[in-house]
């Protein structure tokens, strides 16, 4: 028996709850489908079939959120309840996944998926939340750390870690780790706040202000952008944003994060070359910020810093 995909399913789902699980092939005009109990899936007998398909080609995924009992889709409609909030982070995936641990928007998940090399599925285990709100905070994730805008309905799937990724050759095995155990609220995710700075990553166009007047974190970007053109210290400038945005969950990350983005972008402008620009922000944040995460968060930066640009000149 695959005891990671065992394990994985007992850690997502309930006894007797109903779930999807979907196999898909290159070669199928459609992916099959079969809804069955948490208990089916766990006998012997049935990951065995699982093993054999997925050796002959076809990708194992699973429902994010279990079915009502008595299910035959796996229609919006068909989703008992929110079990799992989840990012699919396929561009850039080490340097956004790095971000997306260091930040204070949203809990550590409880469960990474390495899908492919630097491609994850992120899922955060969770209670309290009804379906808009679940689909909410979805594209919140995605706009706010670069995940795929497409997957954010409660109808999703996700891969099923312990079995092979058949989209590439060589096949490459989806692995996965617990960083912790807990389980989440609403609460716990402060993404309208972590979007509306603008300096996290973003897919495509920047998440645009209802009105015509600048947000609070609009101006701190343009007050940034002004003091590093006239030459100011990025040390002094961050003390001074974290003064004067003590409202935020937190001041030093956004202060360390808008100071870093927008010295980034000045630099790439003036013809820097971003390999230049991502060890100059690695220095300046070398004593602050832990090895292991400097260097990538640098990267992710510099990244972002890229798309601004080139948003801008397309806008």
């Amino acid at each position: 028996m695959n005891q990671v995909a065992t394990n994985f399913l007992t850690r997502s789902f309930a006894s007797s709850e109903t779930i999807a699980l979907l196999l898909g092939r290159k070669d199928a005009p459609r992916p099959q489908q079969r809804v069955v109990t948490l208990e089916q899936v766990l006998a012997p007998r049935y990951m065995a079939w699982l093993a054999y398909e997925n050796d002959a080609g076809a990708n194992i995924y699973v429902s994010a959120n279990p079915l009502l009992p008595g299910s035959r889709k796996r229609t919006k409609e068909c989703i008992a309840s929110v079990r799992h909030l989840y990012i699919d982070i396929d561009t850039d995936g080490d340097a956004r996944l790095a971000a997306l641990r260091a930040s204070d928007a949203v809990p550590t998940p409880t469960t990474i998926l390495s899908t492919s090399p630097g491609k994850y599925q992120a899922l955060w285990l969770v209670a309290g939340f009804g379906f808009e709100r679940q689909e909410q905070t979805l594209k919140l994730l995605a706009e706010a750390f670069g995940g795929d805008p497409a997957c954010t309905d409660r109808n999703r799937v996700l891969r099923v870690p312990g079995f092979y990724n058949r989209k590439y050759s060589p096949a490459h095995i989806v692995a996965v780790e617990y960083p912790v155990e807990a389980t989440y609220g609403p609460t716990d995710f402060r993404l309208d706040d972590a979007v509306g700075s603008c300096v996290l990553p973003l897919r495509g166009n920047a998440r645009k202000s209802p009105s015509n007047k600048h947000s609070h974190s609009e101006d701190d970007w343009a007050w940034v952008c002004a003091q590093l053109t006239h030459g100011r210290d990025a040390a002094k400038l961050t003390h001074d944003l974290v003064v004067r945005r003590s409202d935020k969950p937190d001041p030093l990350y956004y202060a360390q994060r808008t100071v870093d983005v927008a010295s980034a972008c000045l630099w790439l402008g003036s013809g820097i070359p971003i390999h230049d620009v991502i060890t100059m922000l690695d220095i300046r944040r070398r004593f602050e910020i832990p090895a292991a995460l400097c260097s990538a968060r640098a990267r992710e930066i510099a990244a972002t810093a890229q798309r601004i640009i080139a948003r801008r000149k397309t806008a």
